[in-house]
């Protein structure tokens, strides 16, 4: 839902009231994961998408009673073949959905202006909702900041409110979306009450380290997946902005030293393009060190096996250079930058949500994998990526 932020911002600044349904939970095979959402207005405008067309008339409905009763709506579709097969939800998975009405009467409302306020200025936040439970809680909200504090409250007893706190801020922290259960009185022992948590964290960043052309390929495919892109080159003549435009950031300073100044988390992606030993041994040193999300390094076959024995006298360890995909990228023949840097995403994605980077024909591997066995952040561009 957060991803349609700067739309119901809008929507809230201009007095329109709206209803959105939430995907909180699937089972099986689904188009869309948690968090997907469409939106419906005051005045028929619609945004957004649950299922990627499956259920979309059946969900449109349900907005707009929801808008309508100003009641929270749940709803599941796929339990049954010939209710799949009424909506269009033929995937074979099941998809619960909340649809929370945000009118003027509306309880929460100033939780949600808070919740899109805080999202469109890019600061790190959490709306957790009542997904199942009591009909006078569903849809419910609370917002938690990542100091803990938040704003909203449940109606229910002090303490039930600063579980639902804790619990989401952990999500936050990790930068996940997901659900927890509590009783009504906050304790971990009860299912009373299901919340559904939706993250927003700044953009992961990646660092590709090198300014050669298949970097200002890289750098334009990691933007389309929502990545914040720094060029890092220790050339001047090489690492300008004229040659990066879409980057975001471009340093020229040693890789190396770079890599110790700047911030990285669970979610950083390092890609490094240079293949040249002076720059390549002392950065990896460094990188493979750190807890980021992804390490790869470009390369033929014979510079990967110089380069892994030199890191290995630098004092890399085994399990250390374990870590590093190199050469970087998945088998697809590639010869272009263009094609060489989708390469490179491919095996990113793939690492991030666990896929196996086989050809899906012919294959028994799942299509969509379980989002719990993800990468902490890996559930968007502002969840994870």
């Amino acid at each position: 839902m957060l991803d349609l932020a700067e739309t119901l911002h809008g929507w809230l600044e201009e007095g329109r009231e709206f209803a959105v349904a939430t995907v909180v939970a699937v089972d099986g095979s689904a188009p869309r994961t948690p968090g997907a959402a469409l939106a419906v207005d005051s005045r028929g405008t619609v945004i957004g998408s649950v299922s990627g067309g499956c259920v979309e008339a059946a969900v449109h409905d349900l907005c707009v009673q929801a808008l309508r009763d100003g009641r929270a709506v749940p709803a599941r579709f796929g339990d049954h073949p010939e209710d799949a097969f009424a909506v269009g939800l033929t995937c074979g998975g099941t998809i619960e959905v909340l649809v929370t009405p945000v009118r003027a009467d509306t309880p929460d409302r100033q939780v949600w202006a808070a919740a899109l306020t805080a999202v469109g200025g890019g600061a790190a936040a959490a709306l957790a909702l009542v997904a199942r439970g009591p009909a006078a809680l569903l849809g419910r909200a609370l917002l938690v900041h990542p100091d803990g504090s938040y704003e909203g409250g449940l109606d229910g007893p002090p303490e039930l409110d600063r579980a639902v706190a804790d619990e989401t801020r952990a999500l936050l922290d990790a930068g996940r979306t997901g659900s927890f259960a509590l009783s009504e009185r906050g304790s971990r022992c009860g299912s009373a009450l299901t919340l559904f948590v939706e993250s927003s964290v700044p953009p992961p960043r990646m660092i590709v380290f090198g300014a050669v052309d298949f970097a200002a390929a890289l750098v334009r495919t990691a933007k389309f997946l929502g990545y914040h892109v720094t060029v890092c080159d220790a050339r001047p003549v090489f690492a300008t902005r004229d040659r990066f435009p879409e980057a975001d950031d471009v340093v020229v300073d040693w890789p190396h030293r770079y890599l110790r100044r700047t911030g990285t988390d669970g979610r950083t992606v390092l890609c490094v393009l240079t293949h040249d030993a002076k720059f390549d041994i002392p950065l990896l040193t460094e990188a493979l060190r750190l807890p980021v999300a992804f390490v790869g390094a470009m390369g033929s076959r014979r510079t990967h096996e110089d380069r892994n024995r030199r890191l290995r006298e630098a004092g890399v360890t085994e399990r250390e250079l374990a870590r590093l995909h190199s050469p970087i990228g998945l088998d697809l023949g590639a010869r272009t930058p263009e094609e060489t840097a989708l390469s490179i995403a491919a095996e990113i994605v793939a690492v991030r949500q666990g896929g196996t980077g086989v050809p899906l024909t012919g294959s028994q591997t799942p299509i969509h994998h379980d989002a719990n066995e993800r990468i902490p952040g890996a559930t968007g561009p502002h969840a994870a990526a």
